[in-house]
């Protein structure tokens, strides 16, 4: 099995509603953002996955919420912006996005030590 991963990023901020910590304040983060891929099998050219195409599929999902307040964009404005939840959120985004490979996780760091993955199983 190959394993292919893209990462990129996006800057926006949010708050935890019903915390009770300091997160339930107003605060941003540059979050990071990895998609991992898998595939059985190379194509032609050697490749399971091309990471521009991968990419590409990416950028308008984190175009969504890339400066804005999470909390005011759908579905987090009725959901908790945690990275659990945008983890989750971005994973159902590209599912029906792509083909030819199987999505397996999106992982989000908020910080450079704290990060949430998910996937479906």
């Amino acid at each position: 099995m190959y394993r292919i991963s893209v990462e990129s990023h996006f800057d926006a901020a949010h708050f935890l509603r019903g915390y009770g910590g300091k997160c339930e304040q107003l605060h941003g983060h540059r979050y990071r953002v990895m998609v991992k891929v898998a595939a059985a099998e190379l194509d032609d050219t050697g490749l399971a996955c091309d990471f521009t195409e991968l990419k590409a599929l990416l950028k308008p999902v984190l175009a969504r919420y890339d400066h804005t307040l999470l909390n005011d964009v759908p579905p987090f404005d009725g959901i908790n912006p945690s990275a659990e939840n945008i983890a989750r959120v971005i994973y159902e985004a590209l599912a029906p996005e792509i083909t030819g490979v199987t999505l397996e996780s999106v992982k989000v760091w908020e910080s450079p030590e704290s990060s949430a993955e998910y996937s479906p199983d």
